[in-house]
């Protein structure tokens, strides 16, 4: 079973996910234990290499700043920053369930990610990206990050292989962009 199905079950009637979503009264929330669940499934569908639970649970333990989109109880998105040392920011992961691609759930919770990094005093986000990703690198480009260099063989690919990393950073202190969202 889909998330549209789930769904489907929950708010008869609606015509498309994102109706369904809106209509649910989805929203952000500090991510927690019991959410893990959730969130490993979609990391496993959506990554060739997911994260481990233990990484995840890792993150909530070192108090990373980590939340989830949701919305009749289903989890759609979900993300991980590490906020503020030293005037930066890191997005660590960020996911949107594969039903949901293409519906604007990724940039809400980047610019949920951006919000929060701004909270902490940030004045700078960075993250790390495919460059096979070419949906996400378009999507970080949109809202203002720019690619600030490589980080060679940083994830791993099939058959043995390693693909690089595009570094990309984003301006918090003085960009009015952000402040749009936050």
């Amino acid at each position: 079973m889909g998330l549209f199905d789930l769904f489907k079950n929950v708010v008869i009637g609606e015509d498309s996910l994102k109706d369904a979503l809106e209509k649910s009264g989805a929203e952000f929330r500090p991510m927690n234990e019991e959410d893990l669940w959730g969130v490993m499934a979609i990391e496993s569908r959506v990554y060739q290499f997911p994260w481990s639970e233990r990484i995840f649970r890792d993150c909530l333990s070192s108090g990373y700043s980590s939340w989830v989109y949701e919305g009749a109880g289903v989890i759609v998105a979900y993300g991980i920053v590490s906020a503020a040392a030293a005037g930066e920011a890191h997005i660590l992961n960020i996911c949107v369930h594969p039903d949901a691609h293409m519906c604007g759930y990724g940039r809400k919770m980047v610019e949920k990610l951006i919000c929060v990094a701004a909270e902490h005093k940030a004045e700078t986000i960075f993250l790390e990206v495919r460059p096979s990703n070419h949906g996400a690198i378009k999507l970080y480009e949109r809202l203002g990050f720019e690619e600030i260099g490589r980080r060679k063989s940083y994830y791993q690919a099939l058959a043995g292989e390693r693909e690089d990393a595009l570094m990309m950073s984003f301006k918090i202190e003085g960009n009015a962009t952000f402040k749009d969202f936050c």
